[in-house]
């Protein structure tokens, strides 16, 4: 029933947060142009539900020369590649806000396993062992607010099978709120060590 439920909640979570934060969304776009060449949107192949893939849409932090489909920690020296504007948008999580398209569209969920590159195969085979491939990946999850970037996979995997064990209304609250104080604080997020913060 919670699934039904959680579904529900997305739809009206996402597209009241579209509306709501269409200024900050205009004035990021803005910004991005102005700071360097290339589109505002990023988009790339990720695993969602079932080990489907779909385009995952993110404000673009990185320059257009960027390797594409490659994990900033697997770059070579990745702050080059990272615009002044993405720096911010990247500390503060606020690069991840044009994935609220992806929850409306059903792609994802407000809350639920970050979703993988389509080529993070290690991580995939990970997940496999909890389930936490058979639901929607969400814009933010039970790993994230335990360690995010600093998780090594097969822990960040772990937590990911905890949460689909778990999964209620009340434990997605918890969730959706302790992401917010740690988005404000910048907790977890490191480029360059430990499992990173995909482009």
């Amino acid at each position: 029933m919670y699934k039904t439920l959680k579904r529900w909640i997305d739809i009206v979570a996402s597209l009241s947060g579209i509306i709501l934060l269409s200024p900050i969304l205009i004035f990021i776009a803005l910004w991005i142009k102005m700071d360097s060449k290339g589109p505002v949107l990023f988009t790339q192949k990720r695993i969602g539900i079932h080990k489907s893939t779909f385009p995952i849409y993110k404000f673009r932090t990185m320059r257009t020369d960027t390797p594409q489909d490659t994990p900033t920690h697997l770059l070579e020296d990745p702050m080059r590649f990272i615009t002044k504007s993405g720096a911010f948008l990247r500390r503060s999580s606020l690069d991840e806000l044009p994935q609220l398209f992806n929850i409306l569209l059903g792609q994802m969920s407000v809350v639920g396993p970050r979703p993988a590159l389509w080529n993070q195969d290690d991580l995939i085979a990970e997940r496999d062992k909890y389930g936490a491939n058979d639901i929607r990946p969400g814009l933010t999850g039970w790993a994230q607010i335990n360690g995010r970037d600093e998780l090594e996979i097969d822990v960040k995997a772990k937590l990911d099978g905890e949460y689909v064990e778990k999964m209620n209304l009340l434990l997605d609250a918890k969730i959706f709120v302790k992401t917010f104080f740690s988005a404000l604080k910048s907790e977890g997020v490191k480029e360059g060590t430990g499992e990173k913060k995909e482009n």
